[in-house]
């Protein structure tokens, strides 16, 4: 038997021990300790989380667009940290799940009977030669940092003209729809100043089409043909030339991959991303990387203490909030199921969310499942634009994500009350 099957509560000779330890204090982290400390205040749960501020990063989108500035988007970690929860500021160097140990980067030995890992995904700038050293100048911007989304929308209302090129990579991201709507949301900006007669806005998407769920794609598809924006299919960004303002793709065509450079005179950049390294040097990941569960009961496949949930998992589905918010009770019900001696039968089905902002005024909420079946929580067509989708996005997720996800509550009972007030219903 593995001894990761038999956990013990007795640690080693050496090190802190904890019931259950969760690797990550970000939005899966948090809720999942939420939810665990609701069902039982007597669990003993540790949370590993460096930063010392929480960032609510769907957000960044409306900080780039001008909508909103960024400190509406950020709380210290320690007024998220569920009461009776042990938050250990520090971060994960490896693990030994054969052990029930792992080590953090200042040395500490923790020892655990049930592990939760969810850290998120890593940013791997470096993978664009160039990219570092040009962003935040020069009209190169990205709002996948909270460093430089700022700068999104000072480039934004610094445009004169000219080329504004978008781009979203090769790699999964969090949030598949976030390079559009900045896109979106910037060439309303152009067009409002005039520009739009001296403005070329091309999208550089790795992928074959806008999205991959075919009905919102459709719609996609109309919302570019609409602005006159460019989408350009099978060109995945690989260095960024800042002194002479040109962008460096590789192609894929039936022909293999080319390399072509396109100038530009604003770029916001998607970077590539992973699974955080210590990850994927792990016993716990799978083939690519990711954490190896259960895409059905986010248990771990080889070692049945560990379960794993948003960004750094290997589920199969985008890597949103939302998608994290499902994932959650499956995850607690069926660890609080394997604590019990029980069999995990809750299912998570793959349900994620994209609020897929389409201009100031619009936007659609993309739901979906693992078989790309839709699932809409509101009675509407949900591949069609909407204004009340707008508000949603900007004004009602940011409370119901600081005030009821975070805070482990489930909100389904609640979503329709403030929409409803906004929508004048």
């Amino acid at each position: 038997m593995n001894s990761a099957q038999n956990p013990s509560s007795t640690p080693g000779a050496a090190g802190k021990h904890h019931q259950i330890v969760i690797v990550g204090g970000g939005a899966a982290g948090i809720t999942v300790a939420a939810q665990l400390l609701k069902q039982s205040r007597s669990l003993d749960v540790a949370i590993i989380e460096p930063s010392a501020k929480h960032d609510y990063q769907p957000g960044w989108t409306l900080v780039g667009g001008g909508v909103a500035p960024l400190s509406d988007f950020v709380r210290d970690e320690k007024a998220v940290i569920p009461p009776g929860a042990k938050w250990l500021q520090t971060a994960v160097a490896s693990f030994d799940p054969a052990q029930n140990t792992l080590t953090t980067i200042d040395g500490q030995q923790i020892h655990y009977d049930y592990l939760v890992v969810c850290p998120g995904i890593q940013i791997n700038w470096h993978l664009i030669k160039g990219l570092k050293e040009a962003l935040g100048k020069g009209g190169v911007t990205s709002n996948y940092s909270k460093e430089f989304v700022p700068y999104t929308w000072e480039t934004i209302q610094n445009f004169k003209g000219g080329n504004a090129i978008f781009t979203h990579p090769a790699t999964p991201i969090k949030c598949g729809g976030a390079p559009q709507k900045i896109m979106y949301m910037a060439d309303d900006a152009f067009k409002n100043r005039g520009l739009g007669s001296k403005t070329n806005v091309t999208f550089c998407i790795a992928g074959p089409k806008m999205f991959p769920i075919a009905p919102y794609s459709a719609t996609l598809d109309q919302v570019v043909a609409r602005r006159g924006i460019t989408p350009k299919f099978l060109h995945n960004l690989k260095e960024i030339k800042a002194d002479t303002k040109e962008a460096v793709f590789d192609v894929t065509s039936a022909d293999g991959v080319q390399e072509v450079t396109l100038p530009y005179d604003m770029i916001h950049v998607t970077p590539p991303m992973s699974p955080p390294d210590f990850i994927k040097q792990s016993p716990l990941a799978n083939e690519a990387g990711w954490v190896d569960v259960h895409k059905h009961t986010l248990q771990h496949n080889r070692y049945p203490n560990v379960f794993s949930l948003g960004d750094a998992s290997s589920l199969p589905t985008s890597k949103t909030a939302a998608a994290a918010r499902k994932q959650a009770p499956v995850l607690v019900h069926n660890l609080l199921a394997v604590m019990n001696s029980q069999s995990c039968d809750a299912q998570y089905n793959g349900y994620t969310c994209c609020p897929l902002i389409t201009g100031y005024q619009s936007a659609m909420m993309a739901e979906f499942d693992y078989d790309g079946n839709l699932t809409p929580s509101f009675p509407l067509d949900p591949t069609k634009e909407r204004y009340i989708m707008y508000l949603a996005k900007v004004h009602v997720l940011p409370w119901l994500y600081w005030n009821r996800m975070l805070a482990g509550e489930s909100f389904e009972a609640d979503v329709f009350k403030p929409l409803k007030k906004l929508a004048g219903w």
